[in-house]
């Protein structure tokens, strides 16, 4: 079994990619990741899987030139299957496959893991003899925006989180409020602690929180937040901005923005509230189910994957997108009334990697 895909350095393709690597090995089986390496290649290898280094993710006419390496790999690792997780490593994979032998050709299969353009390049990743959808959000944009595309050839197969990961918190959890005031004094209060997890980028929606907190503010209540990853290395810039625009709306003092945390699971424990604001729709949305899976209410806008999973799991946190009073609306009533999570997270790695070793099976011993 052959993954491709770009790089290994971090992300929800390269988490997945890792994760299947490891769900095969575990289940006897060799697995194999193409991609021009990256920080973690080292978590690959620990699983038992092998890397192989190939610059087949970088967007020039020279990466053509690793066509004939990928296919002399092909024919020597004799895979049953090549996987493509990313649109200019499946076409290289897609092209070393065609000039193979049909009795030797490994059966070739894709995921769409985001709401890419749609165009002939994008198109590549409805090629597979079995496309993975990792959300039914992505399963109607492939048929809406390809609509040749034979139904039968996709399948829905979530991503999923390990539940041990991310375990039932009590609520409210003051010690671990009180370890993060620790850190951040700005977040140090007796009000709320609203969470904005997401990178240093515009679509992420850092400015529509920042109009919530105000929002909610100026009806007393002494809310704070907190928006890990905001501040991340090149986005000086975004941040100056967002600043200048807590500063605007008489937030200093009551907002963090900070880089990343590796303890992302104690910081939905801190919080009463988690935001998913995504100017653009996501494929999915992991943050509603690790929040959920922790026992933290979710407030998002309501499209593309986070809508889909708010509308199953937690239909009182799904707000009509950019209607900020609906917003402020929606997040007292959730903190005034914090709903019930979900007894049971149906959205877990597991299920996840059963479920595309089926598929996997599917093609070999039909």
């Amino acid at each position: 079994m052959v993954q491709l895909l770009p790089a290994l350095q971090s992300g929800g393709v390269e988490r997945s990619t890792l994760e299947i690597a490891s769900a095969l090995v575990h289940a006897g089986h060799r697995a194999i990741v193409v991609s021009a390496g990256g920080r973690l290649v080292p978590s690959l290898e620990a699983v038992g899987a092998q890397h192989v280094t190939l610059d087949i993710g970088r967007k020039s006419l020279r990466t053509l030139a690793q066509l004939l390496p990928l296919r002399r790999l092909l024919e020597r690792e004799r895979p049953d299957i090549v996987h493509a997780r990313s649109r200019l490593p499946a076409w290289l994979g897609w092209g070393a496959l065609r000039g193979m032998p049909a009795q030797v050709r490994p059966h070739f299969v894709t995921t769409v893991h985001g709401l890419n353009s749609p165009g002939r390049y994008s198109a590549i990743m409805t090629r597979g003899q079995r496309v993975l959808c990792v959300s039914e959000t992505v399963r109607r944009y492939v048929l809406a925006h390809y609509p040749n595309t034979d139904p039968a050839r996709l399948r829905v197969i979530p991503r999923g989180i390990d539940p041990t990961q991310f375990p039932r918190a009590p609520w409210p959890d003051g010690a671990m409020r009180a370890q993060v005031a620790g850190q951040f004094p700005e977040l140090d209060g007796a009000g709320p602690l609203l969470l904005l997890p997401g990178r240093g980028t515009r679509l992420k929606g850092h400015a529509d929180g920042l109009q919530l907190l105000a929002d909610l503010r100026a009806g007393g209540l002494d809310a704070r937040l907190w928006l890990p990853g905001a501040r991340e290395p090149g986005r000086a810039a975004y941040i100056a901005e967002l600043e200048a625009l807590a500063a605007q709306l008489g937030l200093t003092g009551a907002v963090a923005f900070t880089p990343p945390t590796a303890q992302i699971a104690q910081a939905y424990a801190a919080s009463d509230l988690v935001l998913q604001l995504s100017r653009k729709p996501e494929s999915f949305g992991r943050t509603v189910i690790e929040a959920l899976s922790v026992g933290r209410p979710v407030l998002g806008w309501a499209h593309g994957g986070v809508g889909e999973l708010l509308a199953q799991l937690q239909p009182s946190g799904a707000v009509a997108p950019f209607d900020a009073q609906a917003l402020a609306a929606a997040a007292r009533a959730l903190l005034a009334a914090p709903p019930s999570p979900p007894a049971a997270m149906p959205y877990t790695l597991s299920a996840m990697q059963d479920a595309t070793l089926s598929l996997y099976q599917e093609l070999v011993a039909p």
